[in-house]
């Protein structure tokens, strides 16, 4: 298992690697923005493995509170966790781009509004995780990821909902795609690079919760056994 590990992590360092280099250097100059419109093949990938991940939690979540699977839930914390840290990404890509593009760091807007919006739900769902008493923490966080999850589909949708500051669909907008061919590979290799970045993160920390939740089922068969003298 150590070597599969070693393995996996130096692909994920070699893609990521590649893809940094895709990004800052083979990548051509926007001719508007310059060299900060880079932060767009960080900033898009973030926000797609963030609502990757939100969209195992929520179905990692349902499938909780219809069969009590233990399994389930520790891959919906995990993926909680993963998908905080890909939308904090998003969240301090997002001004470092605006503030010289826009002339602000941030604005109020629908889709701005709505990503911080779902930060917050998805930190409060893991202080629920961490500080509910008693055994019905991830019955109500589950119930809350299923709320939160709602978010997700509103922020993908804001841009195209309403006018917003930020800009409209490049990939999958009405108006086809707007990237340009010769951006298209920094951007599939970040996306990539991402991706196999996050599944190592939520293979680690599932085992380390699986390891948690099996601890916590031994010592409390202990505490039976005990209390049975």
């Amino acid at each position: 298992m150590k070597n599969a590990f070693m393995l996996l992590a130096l692909g994920v360092f070699l893609l990521l690697s590649y893809g940094l280099y895709q990004g800052l250097v083979a990548a051509p100059t926007e001719a508007t923005m310059g060299n900060v419109q880079r932060i767009f093949y960080y900033h898009l990938p973030s926000a797609i493995l963030a609502f990757l991940c939100f969209t195992v939690n929520f179905l990692a979540s349902v499938t909780y509170l219809m069969k009590r699977n233990a399994r389930a839930d520790a891959l919906a914390v995990t993926t909680a966790e993963v998908g905080v840290v890909f939308c904090t990404v998003v969240l301090v890509t997002g001004p470092l781009w605006a503030r010289p593009v826009w002339g602000i760091w941030w604005t109020w807007d629908a889709r701005l509004t709505s990503t911080l919006l779902l930060w917050l739900i998805y930190v409060s769902y893991l202080m629920l995780r961490r500080f509910a008493s008693g055994g019905q923490a991830p019955v109500l966080s589950s119930a809350l990821a299923i709320f939160g999850f709602v978010d997700v589909g509103f922020v993908y949708m804001a841009n195209r909902w309403f006018r917003t500051q930020h800009p409209q669909p490049v990939l999958f907008g009405a108006e086809g795609s707007g990237l340009d061919p010769s951006m298209r590979p920094a951007l599939i290799w970040n996306l990539v690079a991402f991706t196999a970045y996050a599944a190592l993160l939520v293979w680690i920390r599932y085992r380390m919760e699986r390891a948690r939740q099996e601890l916590e089922q031994a010592h409390a068969l202990a505490a039976l056994a005990g209390g049975g003298r």
